[in-house]
């Protein structure tokens, strides 16, 4: 069986960086039931594609715990355990090739190239020949929601009688801009749910396994149902359990009217949704800034936390919240329980009120209000204030907030309503430009504002993003130079 992966980013050949696998080697891998290789066949500067090819041997497959194994076969007649598609159609042997030989990857590390690993590149994926229970469709509604644009071709029985049909297996391609590590999480759980067999017993811990690969995306999936359920080889207490756990992620996580609206014009490839976006954009602002030492004020569920860990340039990140529920469910999503002790270190959990200063949070390079000043009612801004601004005094301060003008886009928002029951109030652009130059102004930094999501000519984009810099960081490098 075989995939490719595929960028245009240049350099190109940084994708050997991301993977850890050398262009210039043909690099080989023991696996359970067989062999996987890694080899390059383009590697120049426009273009590089590696190539993961797995080599079944049937006896391995069909051997080991008995039972358990061919059970988990697709095909149950006799000789099913050596007669079957397993050597050449892609499914949970490719799956887990991926997690063995692109470990790093998939985690989102790299020590040659940290920055990269955490950005959106360019890539397409080919999987020639993927047993797809469900047909092309199925495959464009499971991957076509992460921002991938779908192609998936039914291969047809045989080629020389049409009117036999096609087979259950397609030729997949997905394209788009996504960090790899995003990439490859999607293709760990997805191969498998689409092929809707697994070729090893699914015991307790792989709930574990599919929370980790799904974070960020599965808990907001339209298909999240239907994925758990295969991927957990539709064993119904794991399914069960695993939904409601991603349940609990969905209640913590931020407002998700905006995200499941659509706003990209028809007929155009789908994108990232906005809460994707927004993260994005927050990543984006904080590396800019040169910051190490984060704190995530109102962080709910963790899904900033999650990215920020991903990143190995935050040594140190502070999730606080007023909620005690809201940091227990971070935590689980997090998995602290289960880091190494060095990943665990980075990170510190606080509850903690916004409104109130808190000595504990002074000193740090940043602080993001990600979708967090809408839920207090405006009396309480200028405490908010003074506990960030003008107590903890970070360096670089990174506040989102809806753009109220653009509700008019949402069906169903128009008249005054908001994107969530709990918003105290929304900003037009201009009211948030004032407030970012008031508090600007009172408290010594600079601001810059854009927008996040597509930028609307009448209305602007969905998201307001504001980035406040301390002026006295521009002191102090102009003191050092003298």
């Amino acid at each position: 069986m075989l995939l490719t992966l595929t960028t245009t980013h240049r350099p190109a050949t940084d994708l050997g960086h991301l993977l850890v696998k050398h262009p210039d080697r043909v690099q080989s891998f023991d696996l359970p039931a067989g062999t996987a290789h890694v080899l390059y066949p383009e590697a120049d500067e426009a273009r590089c594609t590696a190539a993961l090819l797995v080599e079944v041997d049937p006896l391995k497959l069909g051997g080991g715990r008995g039972h358990r194994r061919r059970a988990a076969t697709p095909d149950s007649f006799t000789l099913g355990q050596y007669v079957n598609d397993r050597p050449y159609a892609a499914s949970s042997l490719l799956s887990s090739a991926l997690a063995k030989v692109f470990r790093s990857a998939l985690r989102g590390e790299s020590r040659d190239r940290p920055e990269l690993a955490a950005t959106a590149i360019p890539l397409e994926v080919r999987v020639p020949v993927l047993r797809c229970r469900g047909g092309a469709d199925l495959a464009g509604r499971v991957f076509a929601p992460l921002g991938w644009a779908v192609a998936a071709t039914p291969i047809p029985l045989d080629e020389t009688y049409p009117e036999w049909g096609d087979s259950r297996y397609v030729d997949l391609t997905l394209t788009g801009t996504l960090r790899l590590a995003d990439a490859l999480n999607h293709l760990y759980v997805l191969l498998p749910v689409l092929d809707d067999a697994k070729h090893y017993w699914v015991a307790p811990d792989e709930v574990d396994k599919l929370l980790r690969a799904g974070a960020g995306w599965l808990a907001d999936h339209p298909e999240r149902s239907l994925i758990t359920r295969r991927y957990l080889a539709h064993r119904r207490a794991l399914a069960g359990t695993a939904l409601a756990r991603l349940a609990e992620l969905r209640l913590a996580d931020e407002p998700p009217a905006d995200d499941i609206v659509d706003t990209e014009p028809p007929g155009e490839a789908p994108r990232a949704s906005l809460a994707v976006r927004r993260r994005e954009a927050v990543l984006a602002a904080l590396r800019d800034s040169g910051a190490s030492r984060v704190l995530d004020l109102g962080c709910g569920g963790g899904a900033l936390l999650a990215a920020l860990v991903a990143d190995r340039r935050f040594t140190e990140i502070v999730g606080t919240d007023v909620s005690s529920q809201a940091l227990t469910l971070a935590a689980r999503r997090l998995r602290l329980d289960r880091l190494p002790e060095r990943q665990r270190n980075r990170v510190r959990l606080w509850q903690s009120a916004l409104t109130y200063r808190d000595d504990r949070l002074r000193g740090y390079d940043a602080a993001v209000l990600m979708e967090v000043v809408e839920h207090l009612d405006p009396p309480r801004l200028p405490a908010l204030e003074d506990a960030v601004f003008g107590h903890a005094r970070p360096r670089t301060v990174v506040v989102t907030t809806p753009n109220v003008e653009y509700n008019v886009r949402y069906d169903g928002l128009g008249d005054g309503r908001f994107r969530h029951a709990d918003h105290r109030f929304e900003w037009t652009r201009a009211e948030f430009a004032a407030w970012v130059d008031r508090v600007a102004t009172a408290h010594g930094y600079t601001a810059t504002i854009a927008g996040i999501g597509d930028d609307d000519p009448e209305v602007g984009a969905p998201t307001q993003l504001a980035v406040l810099t301390s002026t006295e960081t521009d002191n102090r490098k102009e003191e050092t130079t003298r």
